[in-house]
This record gives C-alpha cells, sequence and structure tokens, in this order.
C-alpha cells in the first residue's frame, strides 16, 4: 500500500461513544477522513446505559475542544462548565449533537467482528506493513461487509464485559444460574420497577470503586423511604482510611463526596460491611442468595446481588492483528506499568499519547477505557489527549503527536491494591504517594514517574 493509496482509505473508528466521537473530529481537524462504526442504534450507548448516573467531572471536563469546534457552527450551546451531568445529559447534550455534526461519517448497527491485515493472518510477515487493514462488520440485519481502512481505533470501551463476582477473576460457583437476582450495572432507582426490585430487601454490592459507592448511596436513600431495605456491603479488603476514596483530598469534588456519601451511609446502619470476604459460591435459599466465601464463612441470605467489581475489554475481533498488551491488565504495555492497581491507586496517570498506545501492528490503537483494560480511574480528558496525539501521528506531525500537554486531578488516594486485598495490611496501605498535578510533556526523555505514585 503506497503513501497515495492509503491516503485515500479512511481511519476506521471502533465505536461512537466520547472518546471515538473525539478521535473523529481531531481526524478531521488534520485532513484524514473517518469513518466511525457504532453496534448501537445511537451515540454513546455504553454511556446511555447509565445514564441515571452523575458524573464526577464536570462539563467542562467532559467536551474535547475539537469537538467543540465542530459544533460551534451550528448553533450548539455548551452547557454550564462547572455543573456536573448525568450520563443521560452527557449523551443527549454534547455526543449525539457531535455525531450529528459527523453525518455519515457515523454508522450505526454496524458491529464489528474481525480486524486483520488484508491477505495476512497474524501469523504472515511478509509485506504486512505494506497492507492494509480489512475491518468485517456485521449490520443489524445480519449482513456482513468489509471495510478497508489506513489504520484502526479502537474506542469499543469495556462497557459490555463487566466482570463476575468470584475472586479469581471467573464466575463465583452458582453465579450464572442465579443470574435473575444479580445485576452487573448500578439500579436506575428512578425507575419503578426497577426500584421496588430493591425497595424493602436486603441487597449485597459487591465491588470498592465508585460504581460500588453510587450504589450504596442510593440504597441509603431508599432505605430513608423503605423500611426493611439494607444493603451489605462485600469488601475483599479490609477498611481504612483509604476505603472510601480521597474525600475532602479529592480534586475532583464530587468523586469525593461519592466516598463519603457511602461512608454516611455504613455509619447510619443503611449498609454494613463484610471485609476480607472473597465469593467462591453463590446458593440458593428459597427465593434468596447466599454469597460463600472462599474461607468458609458464610452471609446471612440477600434478595438481590449487585456486582460491581470492574470492567475487561473485548479483544475477541483483534484476534488476528498484533497487539502488546500487559499479561496482567490487558492493556498497552507501555501504559500498563503506569496505570497498575498493583503498584498504585492513583486517581490519575501521567498523561500519555501514541508512544505508549502504539502496538507491534503498526496503526492500530487502543483508546479510551478500551486502553485501561482492566484498570479502573480512567477520565475522558486522558482519552481525548491520547486520541489528539494519534491523529497528529497519523497525519505525520510527530512532533505534536509527543508533546502532551495536560493537567490530570488526583484522587487524593493512593496505595498499592494487592497490598490493600489483605484486611490485616489495610491501615498500611495509605499514604500520600501522589504529587501535586502538573503539566507534562511526553515522548524521548520524559520521565516515566512524573506526576504519578
Amino acid at each position: 500500500m503506497n503513501a497515495l493509496t492509503a491516503d485515500k482509505l479512511p481511519v476506521v473508528v471502533i465505536g461512537a461513544g466520547p472518546i471515538g466521537l473525539a478521535a473523529a473530529a481531531h481526524l478531521l481537524e488534520r485532513g484524514i477522513e473517518p469513518l466511525v462504526l457504532e453496534t448501537g442504534t445511537s451515540a454513546g450507548s455504553a454511556v446511555r446505559g447509565w445514564s441515571h448516573v452523575r458524573l464526577f467531572s464536570t462539563w467542562g471536563e467532559l467536551i474535547d475542544p475539537a469537538g467543540e469546534k465542530l459544533l460551534a457552527p451550528t448553533g450548539w450551546v455548551r452547557p454550564d462548565s462547572s455543573t456536573y451531568p448525568t450520563g443521560g445529559d452527557w449523551a443527549e447534550r454534547y455526543l449525539q449533537p457531535l455525531a450529528d455534526v459527523l453525518g455519515d461519517k457515523v454508522r450505526y448497527g454496524a458491529t464489528v467482528t474481525g480486524v486483520a491485515r488484508a491477505g495476512r493472518d497474524r501469523i504472515v510477515d511478509s509485506g504486512r506493513d505494506e497492507q492494509p487493514f480489512t475491518v468485517h462488520i456485521q449490520s443489524s440485519d445480519g449482513a456482513e461487509e468489509r471495510i478497508t481502512a489506513r489504520a484502526v481505533i479502537d474506542a469499543s470501551g469495556t462497557w459490555s464485559v463487566p466482570s463476575p463476582m468470584g475472586a479469581d477473576g471467573l464466575p463465583a460457583l452458582g453465579e450464572k444460574k442465579a443470574a435473575d437476582r444479580i445485576t452487573y450495572r448500578v439500579p436506575n432507582l428512578s425507575d419503578p420497577a426497577v426500584r421496588a426490585r430493591y425497595a424493602g430487601k436486603r441487597t449485597a454490592v459487591v465491588g470498592s470503586g465508585a460504581s460500588a459507592f453510587t450504589a450504596l448511596a442510593l440504597l441509603a436513600d431508599l432505605a430513608k423511604e423503605n423500611d426493611g431495605t439494607h444493603a451489605v456491603w462485600i469488601l475483599r479488603r479490609g477498611i481504612s482510611d483509604n476505603t472510601y476514596g480521597g474525600g475532602e483530598a479529592d480534586q475532583l469534588p464530587a468523586r469525593g463526596a461519592l466516598g463519603l456519601r457511602a461512608k454516611a451511609a455504613v455509619e447510619a446502619g443503611q449498609a454494613s460491611a463484610v471485609t476480607g470476604f472473597r465469593t467462591q459460591a453463590v446458593e440458593r435459599d428459597g427465593d434468596r442468595l447466599v454469597l460463600v466465601a472462599e474461607d468458609g464463612r458464610r452471609l446471612d441470605p440477600v434478595d438481590e446481588v449487585i456486582v460491581l467489581t470492574g470492567l475487561r475489554p473485548d479483544l475477541s475481533f483483534l484476534s488476528e492483528v498484533r497487539l502488546g498488551l500487559d499479561e496482567r491488565l490487558q492493556a498497552p504495555t507501555a501504559l500498563a506499568p503506569l496505570i497498575d492497581p498493583n503498584v498504585h491507586s492513583c486517581g490519575t496517570v501521567y498523561p500519555h499519547g501514541v508512544n505508549e498506545l502504539s502496538h507491534p501492528e503498526q496503526g492500530v490503537y487502543l483508546v479510551g477505557m478500551k486502553s485501561y483494560g482492566r484498570a479502573p480511574t480512567f477520565l475522558a480528558m486522558t482519552g481525548y489527549e491520547q486520541v489528539r496525539s494519534i491523529a497528529a501521528a497519523l497525519a505525520g506531525d510527530r512532533e505534536a503527536a509527543e508533546r502532551v500537554e495536560l493537567t490530570l486531578p488526583e484522587s487524593g488516594v493512593c496505595g498499592g491494591a494487592g497490598l490493600f486485598d489483605d484486611p490485616e495490611n489495610a491501615e498500611e496501605s495509605g499514604g500520600g504517594c501522589c504529587a501535586a498535578p502538573t503539566t507534562l510533556q511526553i515522548g524521548v526523555g520524559a520521565p516515566a514517574s512524573a506526576g504519578g505514585c
């Protein structure tokens, strides 16, 4: 594939979420034709899945500059930068308008089923880098198609693959059979049918991140109105000052407040915490469920279980391209050390771009939540900077690609998650290892530990 031919091919972007649409905007700004493939029927399909949840980033942190430039001539009104939208607000007031501006550069109902080099499976070396990519898709009516692309930016996220309840990363024994009483999403308690499912019930919440905090806070509010409503918070680690996040030290105030709401729920008796509990099995007790830990402990029966143990990338359709992924996080190998929760749990990461996101297969990039693999604490601002850098690299502007300048807020809580998992060490794993946020430049000679833990 010569340079002239390559320039005529689009860059395929997988996913019309916030990072995928930002990628398209940055590509257009660079004079590169994007084609966004979205499996859903509208922009931000995954975001709409948690439309009732309020973000802990403000509007000012959720709007990509290149996207805003596309929207400005349409009469689009920018929301108040200091306010916090819900997922539904984000989708309706920014993502869908941006997708509408992109027009036929966004295709809905198009599920990517495979990515490969034209005429080359992952084994073949000969002439590999000269070949374009073939992107196999299936439309909503079942029709199959193959698209040729100069590069592929995978912004499909991790929403479709929630992690299971089992502490070993696999479903607990009986988890699949109990699916009618288990959800892997934060419930929308403003929906009367969903509210009825949890009102007056005893619900186990498994997980220790922001999603778990949200669920605990919502159930605590429900408990104030409905007697008998109680949350049982299942933690694989012990409780320390850091269990509830950064609190007032968090530079994203809404995120810190969310952890404090969860703490208040426990202190008020609306939720009870069970620590050091690694779920091994789920057993039926009539219409209720009993969770069993690896150490043999059995919890009192619960009516419902909310599992919020993280998300995972779907790598199945990338099996024929050569990815360089960390064996633990399933994140790009150069990025993984910066976000590894076994090393730190800071709410930010050293700003990064094309260098950290490149793979042995030239021209393939995982961005946004997908780039973090199984690691948490991703911020939209990080993804916007990722795709800005990648678009610059694809345009041949290496200097701009490596000049990443971004100030990210700290969580106010650090410590190795691996240490946190041991209840007896919970008190020892705190600390203030997060440096003050700073504007950084990546590329050759950039310090790997700057601004992080």
